[in-house]
């Protein structure tokens, strides 16, 4: 299971070994009684009543004489301290602390055991007291009413000094929400007193509402009120300056029904059946600092045959309603949905089967057994579930979630690697290479600006189309917020560009090299036909591949098994350039107040990261063959472990090739020389042909030097060099001390002396007795050769250099010949 939680805090083990040493202190002293047995019974009734803003968590249980007894665990100092003692024998339901631990809020009701008399008042069926704890002193009655009221007191942002106002919020079953300011004072010290108890200013911040959630670590308020039958989502913002807001208001597409009445988050709630809850609707709404708003969603439930949930992506206008089958699963699922907000690192113990209250910041509330947990993904579960899964939408998801897990985890990551190597091709609805680059990549920089899943894909795979078994899935569009505020701040100011981008950005802003494509290809072209614009703007694209390959290089400090990186070439080079030209200005476009130098360390990190997979793939895959540098001659055969080394370099350029991404320079070459050597001549020339191998100059160079002439070596040089650009090839010829290549180099030079020759009369007779072959028609070409040369050495100025003359042409074309005759 990928799901795990690991215990924050146990009332077993965090408070009843206190509360037993506190009991044996108390006896010791004479001051207690009962034994053993007694504080076993006390144990029954400890129960958590509420987490606060800090973390810091009440609970209640009862002593022997059934006083209600309130005490708080120290999140921070892990130290328990009794807060309030109730010599009444009530029920809590609903506690909470100020932030000074000056002030307690609490809601009781009547005993549930039989017999016990009503402690209450005669019409009331919830008591809610406001008692000075700091010391123990006055305790006001605030509700005495035949509803039940929850309580929360509110925790600003302010840890330097305590403020002299405190604000409760009340919740109250008669569905409206009050605030209370409480102004405190210090008198006799640190003595903390209520100011005019009498009368507590209160504001009437909600009514008519069916549905509430509180945010205890943004201090937020969520409710659902009904108008005209239709849902109206609304969020109240309080500030640490004790204000607050109305954000927002958004139409929900939620059956509500008028009579209905649930809160989430208020503590823990005891009074409810919860056989019952477990039948009604599961709402939740989460937010995290990216700027996202989702709410979460599930109806009631007829029967558990199948569940339906949606989920409402408010910041993105649209929502993703899903129905699944129950049918093969275990019967503890009836106990109800529960929607967690999960974090991001390793866990260890197994879900509960008890109903689970999901907090604020990845917690979760387990009121049965008194633990709240920290609901994380296990990076190895998902490991496993990426290596076992046969389907390929759970091999995404999990690919996904353990990128998104092992951010900076570079053994996480080599894992994948590893896998990936050795499973290229599990995947059939998706290219695994190509997804986990783009997905990798992406996570990489994710952290480095709140608007990065606008401007980089997260996938190579822009819709999911393939049916996934037992689920149905639904998007629709919805209706976005109005928002109430004009200036934001914080997470409503990015919550505002989302939604500024849902409602302006069409076309998509997710970069893409559709430009780089085009101006690769125009460069390539004009380096073809020796046309090439200002040297000044070459200059800048190649010295961005250097940034790019020294960022690369400086976060990889050992050496490298594969001789990447180690040479020029320009194309890739050229391709690498252009993408940190093109992506730094899709970033400086839409990444207004970033600063230019942090645009541009981004835009370098990025593509490093891209190459650096590449060269981890590859890396993997030749340390698992154990490959070693003497197959980097052409002059060796190919074994099976440089086949599989070729196949996984075929499949990463296939990854490569439609997205148009640069490879690290020196990939070609490897390839090449892995081609040569492991393919026969028609398909390794099939593969030049179509474009699977693409011939460096690196690499043509080193086949002319390593291969001798042998006919079979004869046959493949020729065909590579006919293969070459006409600028190479020629340059290749030059190497290669054969006939071949000199009736190629020959052919070239005639070309280029008579393409633009224009015959003149001619007076001279030829000398025969310069000639050393008396065959008239080559002669008399040999001499126009030679007159032009003569005029035109200024406009070839490489003649002479290259001992490429007419004199050389006539040797090349009487061998030639002399081949041709089998002489």
């Amino acid at each position: 299971m990928a799901l795990r939680l690991v215990a924050d805090f146990d009332l077993g083990k965090d408070v009843l070994p206190w509360l037993r040493a506190q009991r044996a202190a108390s006896e010791a002293s004479g001051a207690g009684s009962g034994g053993a047995d007694v504080l076993e019974n006390d144990y029954e009734s400890l129960r958590v009543l509420n987490v606060e803003r800090n973390g810091n968590i009440i609970y209640t249980y009862k002593d022997d004489k059934g006083n209600v007894i309130f005490g708080l665990y120290d999140c921070q100092t892990r130290q328990n301290e009794l807060l309030y003692t109730f010599e009444k024998d009530l029920q809590v339901f609903s506690c909470s602390v100020n932030s000074e631990r000056t002030l307690l809020a609490a809601s009781l009701v009547q005993s549930t055991k039989a017999g016990k008399r009503n402690e209450l008042q005669p019409g009331s069926k919830c008591l809610t007291l406001l008692v000075e704890i700091h010391p123990v002193n006055n305790v006001k009655v605030l509700k005495a009413v035949d509803s039940y009221i929850w309580v929360q007191f509110l925790y600003p942002h302010v840890e330097s000094h305590p403020l002299p106002e405190n604000h409760l919020l009340l919740i109250s079953e008669e569905k409206y929400i009050e605030q209370l300011r409480i102004h405190v004072a210090q008198e006799d010290g640190n003595r903390v007193v209520i100011k005019n108890s009498g009368h507590l200013p209160r504001d009437r911040i909600a009514e008519d509402f069916v549905w509430a959630q509180w945010d205890m670590s943004e201090q937020r308020l969520y409710y659902i009120d009904l108008k005209k039958s239709r849902s109206i989502l609304k969020c109240i913002q309080f500030y640490a300056d004790e204000s607050y807001n109305l954000m927002f208001e958004v139409p929900l597409d939620v059956s509500l029904s008028n009579s209905g009445f649930k809160l989430v988050n208020f503590g823990c709630d005891y009074h409810q059946d919860r056989e019952k809850l477990s039948k009604h609707l599961t709402l939740c709404v989460f937010t995290n600092h990216t700027g996202s708003l989702c709410v979460c969603y599930s109806p009631k439930c007829a029967s558990w045959e199948q569940i339906t949930y949606s989920v409402f992506y408010i910041h993105k206008g649209h929502s993703k309603t899903f129905t699944t089958s129950l049918e093969n699963v275990g019967s503890h699922v009836t106990k109800g949905i529960t929607f967690l907000n999960l974090g991001n690192n390793e866990m260890i113990d197994m879900l509960p089967h008890c109903p689970l209250q999901s907090l604020s910041g990845s917690l979760v509330l387990d009121c049965c057994s008194g633990k709240l947990y920290r609901a994380l993904l296990s990076q190895s579960s998902l490991l496993q579930l990426l290596q076992n899964t046969r389907l390929d939408c759970e091999k995404m998801a999990a690919l996904h979630c353990a990128l998104y897990c092992g951010q900076g985890t570079r053994f996480l990551e080599r894992q994948i690697i590893q896998w990936i190597s050795e499973n290229v091709s599990a995947c059939h609805s998706f290219d695994l290479i190509q997804e986990f680059i783009i997905a990798s990549s992406y996570w990489s920089v994710y952290s480095e600006t709140s608007n990065m899943d606008k401007l980089l894909p997260h996938s190579s795979v822009l819709t999911w189309n393939t049916e996934i078994p037992g689920i149905t899935l639904v998007t629709e569009d919805i209706a976005l917020p109005f928002m109430k505020v004009l200036n934001f701040k914080g997470y409503w100011e990015k919550l505002n560009s989302n939604l500024e981008y849902v409602k302006y950005a069409k076309p998509h802003f997710h970069y893409n090299n559709i430009v780089v494509r085009r101006e690769w290809h125009n460069l390539i072209s004009e380096e073809k036909t020796g046309k090439r614009r200002s040297t000044a703007y070459v200059r800048t694209i190649l010295d961005n591949a250097i940034k790019v390959i020294s960022n690369l290089e400086a976060r990889n400090l050992g050496p490298r098994l594969t001789p990447l990186l180690q040479e020029e070439d320009s194309h890739q080079r050229l391709l690498m350039g252009l993408m940190v030209s093109e992506l730094k200005d899709h970033f400086l476009r839409h990444l207004q107040g970033v600063e230019k130098k942090k645009i541009e360390q981004m835009v370098l990190d990025y593509i490093s990261k891209l190459l650096d997979l590449i060269c981890h793939i590859l890396e993997t895959s030749w340390r698992k063959h154990n490959l070693h540098s003497c197959i980097l001659h052409f002059n060796s055969r190919g074994s099976a472990a440089e086949f599989a080394v070729f196949h996984i370099m075929t499949r990463i350029l296939e990854a490569t090739k439609s997205l148009f991404l640069p490879l690290p320079p020196g990939f070609h070459t490897l390839h090449t020389i892995l081609g040569v050597h492991c393919l026969p001549l028609h398909n390794l020339l099939h593969c030049i042909d179509s474009g699977v191998l693409l011939l460096t100059e690196t690499a043509v160079v080193r086949l002319m030097k390593d291969l001798d002439n042998t006919e079979k070596n004869e046959k493949l040089k020729f065909s590579i060099i006919l293969r070459l650009p006409p600028l190479i090839g020629q340059k290749i010829c030059r190497l290669w001390d054969h006939p071949m290549s000199s009736n190629i180099i020959s052919r070239n030079h005639v070309t280029r002396l008579l393409q633009n020759y224009k015959k003149q009369p001619r007076n001279s007779m030829i000398d025969k007795s310069s000639v050393s072959v008396e065959f008239l028609p080559l002669n008399y070409f040999i001499e126009i050769l030679t007159d032009i040369e003569s005029s035109n050495q200024a406009l070839y100025p490489f003649e002479g250099h290259d001992n490429v003359d007419a004199e050389f042409v006539e040797e090349a074309a009487l061998k030639h010949t002399t081949m041709l005759l089998g002489l």
